[in-house]
């Protein structure tokens, strides 16, 4: 048997074509109650219900990450309830994926954390990207991007000096101390 892995379905900027896919979305043929999505704390039956739908949802990520990028605290989202989501809202600002890094420099228009777009620029300093491309990535100016790279280089210059520094430190040596050995003898 041969499988095969659909693509990760990232939310694009300004792109909510993926609500038409969703499963709470109603249709003529899939006669679904919004309402069921929105239930008061002690309907437990619309919850279950609402999460069972969720857990078949083909874009149930993208779901997600509009309603934590959008700080959407009412209704189950993502096949998760408002409680299940609150931890998470404080989270995303901190969030790094790494395939939405690696979609974005593959010319994807994805949301990014701060901590995305600092990786995108890293990645992209390393794997030399030009500067225009990146700025095009990120939607900043060349200037902009420019000053990212530079700051990248010498960060990533920084590192290596100081992994230099430490490397050439003999193990079990420590020049601040001398041992009386290290004066020598008097004639």
């Amino acid at each position: 048997m041969t499988r095969t892995t659909s693509p990760a379905r990232y939310r694009s900027l300004g792109d909510h074509t993926w609500q038409d896919q969703a499963v709470c979305h109603p249709s003529e043929y899939n006669p679904v109650d919004p309402d069921t999505f929105f239930p008061e704390p002690d309907e437990t039956d619309k919850i279950t219900t609402a999460l069972s739908l969720c857990g078949q949802c083909p874009v149930r990520r993208a779901c997600l990450d509009a309603a934590l990028e959008g700080n959407e605290t009412h209704g189950i989202r993502g096949g998760l309830t408002p409680e299940e989501r609150a931890p998470l809202h404080d989270k995303i600002a901190k969030r790094l994926d790494y395939a939405r890094v690696n979609a974005t420099l593959a010319g994807r228009d994805i949301h990014l954390t701060t901590a995305e777009r600092k990786a995108v620029v890293l990645a992209g300093y390393r794997q030399g990207v030009t500067v225009e491309r990146v700025a095009c990535l990120l939607k900043i100016t060349e200037e902009h991007a420019l000053k990212l790279y530079r700051k990248t280089g010498r960060a990533i210059r920084n590192r290596q000096l100081q992994q230099a520094a430490r490397t050439s430190q003999q193990p079990g040596t420590n020049d601040d101390h001398l041992d009386r050995d290290d004066f020598g003898t008097a004639a």
